[in-house]
């Protein structure tokens, strides 16, 4: 039997109406390498899919819960599957521009997804006609996928099986090396002995795991008492720390990796994570002063952690292994090397205190944690907007494979996400790379961030001062950039209040 773990199933207690706990990629694929110049028509994906379902159990299994939540929910394979059902097609309606486009997709990802039925779906876009930095012909595949069943290293082998590393269709990953896995449902009769058993194991686990833990919790705490900085990290108010609508937005933009890396080699020792995050909070400083809000503190992220270690992620149990740390991004420091500095200092803590005593711990304990204590906590944390109090907003980042992927003969020239978000915070950047680019994907609501371009254009303006910083002639060349679109927001500022009158 294949049950879900607490962390996999924490997705699902704190799930609401407002607030969907999915992911949608979206990969826009461009069909002129299409051998023979033929056109991709809706039948040949159907066909390509169906061809890789046994490549990954996600496809062809949903969920079963458990009566009263007196355990987690399982696995169980659909037996009235039907591929025709989780893909679906349409056109991108006029102008077919970008941003129609993102509108779109923020709408689709908006929807929820069936949970009587496997935890995923497929929506085929056409239409980007007028969207310039696009081959003409591009269509997109935008994915959802519920995130109890996947996590970021997980959702990147999930699409690797659908890949093909060349236009004549040679798979990405070799097609016999799956193993068939079945999932049968469980009898009532197991579903109890089952739950009695983990009722009984979870405060013996509880117990172990702390008594295990307390030297290396006292040594922490008395270093923390010692320590001259021993006040808590503040979190600001923020816009981003409302309720959030059940109605979301989506914006992007595309850089070339090349540019984060080279700035990651300015500061020795930096990642290009903490270039993202670098950028993110330039980013941030710039939109809050342009809307008189910037906080005194610096605002603070919940940063997503690949807990898989080295070895690659099992495809056969797409499942979540994460852990998470939080990080001030220094909106507070206007010199963005400076910034930088001062996030490297700052991320290689958390991660040293993340991967020592409270990971572990926090791992340990919840894999004892019951279930219907983790719909209860979920619950409380929804109702209370909890995340507030944590940070500001998320930002994540997953590396993705940087060669040329193809589907259907037809090169994909794009990667895009939109991520779920919660009350308290309403604000997430996800920055997946792929093939020497990597994608700032803005996920927020109407309410919270009206003004989608702009952020959008803060992003890329921050990005430019980071560059211009360790290039002294494109500072100036950069101040101009930023000068010009100040000039143009007033414009536009002007010419909203004219039509308004």
């Amino acid at each position: 039997m294949d049950q879900l773990n607490p962390q996999d199933a924490q997705f699902l207690y704190l799930e609401s109406a407002e607030n969907l706990t999915h992911l949608t990629t979206i990969s826009i694929f461009d069909q002129s390498t299409v051998p023979g110049g033929e056109v991709v028509r809706f039948k040949d994906i159907l066909a390509h899919v169906d061809g890789r379902l046994h490549m990954s159990p996600i496809f062809k299994r949903r969920l079963v819960r458990v009566p009263l939540e007196l355990d987690f929910p399982y696995w169980v394979d659909d037996e009235y599957f039907d591929l025709e059902y989780h893909i679906r097609h349409s056109r991108l309606p006029e102008p077919g521009d970008w941003r129609q486009f993102c509108i779109h997709m923020a709408r689709y990802h908006s929807r929820p997804l069936d949970m009587n039925r496997p935890l995923w779906e497929m929506y085929v876009v056409e239409g980007l006609d007028n969207v310039e930095w696009l081959p003409k012909g591009s269509y997109a595949i935008a994915t959802k996928i519920h995130h109890a069943a996947v996590d970021g290293k997980s959702i990147m082998d999930f699409f690797a099986a659908l890949a093909d590393i060349d236009s004549k269709g040679t798979p990405a990953v070799p097609l016999n090396m799956a193993r068939l896995r079945r999932s049968p449902k469980p009898g009532f009769i197991d579903m109890a002995i089952r739950a009695a058993w983990h009722s009984v194991r979870s405060p013996i686990g509880m117990t172990d795991a702390v008594m295990r833990a307390v030297p290396s919790v006292y040594h922490v705490a008395q270093k923390a008492l010692t320590s001259k900085k021993g006040a808590g990290r503040h979190v600001p108010d923020t816009r981003f720390n409302v309720p959030v609508a059940p109605q979301k937005m989506f914006g992007a933009r595309a850089f070339p990796l090349e540019d984060l890396k080279t700035i990651r080699r300015a500061v020795p020792g930096s990642t290009v994570n903490d270039v993202v995050l670098a950028v993110c909070g330039g980013a941030l400083r710039q939109y809050l002063l342009h809307h008189g809000e910037l906080p005194e503190e610096s605002l603070v992220a919940w940063v997503p952690i690949n807990a898989r270690g080295g070895e690659s992620s099992d495809a056969s149990s797409p499942r979540n292994n994460i852990t998470a740390m939080t990080a001030p991004i220094f909106t507070n420091i206007e010199d963005p090397v400076e910034r930088l500095q001062s996030i490297h200092g700052a991320t290689r803590k958390s991660k040293e205190a993340k991967s020592g005593v409270s990971a572990r711990l926090m791992t340990d304990l919840s894999k004892y944690v019951p279930s219907g204590t983790q719909v209860l906590a979920g619950r409380l944390v929804l109702r209370a907007g909890m995340a507030s109090r944590l940070c500001n907003l998320f930002i994540s980042n997953v590396p993705g494979p940087q060669m040329p992927l193809y589907m259907n003969g037809a090169k994909q020239v794009g990667a895009y996400g939109i991520a779920p978000l919660v009350n308290g915070m309403g604000l997430f950047i996800a920055t997946p790379s792929y093939n020497g680019e990597m994608t700032f994907n803005v996920t927020s609501t109407r309410e919270i961030l009206p003004d989608m371009e702009f952020f959008v254009d803060c992003l890329e303006s921050s990005l430019d001062e980071l560059k211009a910083a360790l290039n002294p002639p494109a500072r100036k060349k950069a101040t101009r950039k930023k000068a010009t679109r100040k000039k143009t927001t007033r414009k536009k500022r002007s010419s909203k209040k004219i039509r308004a009158v």
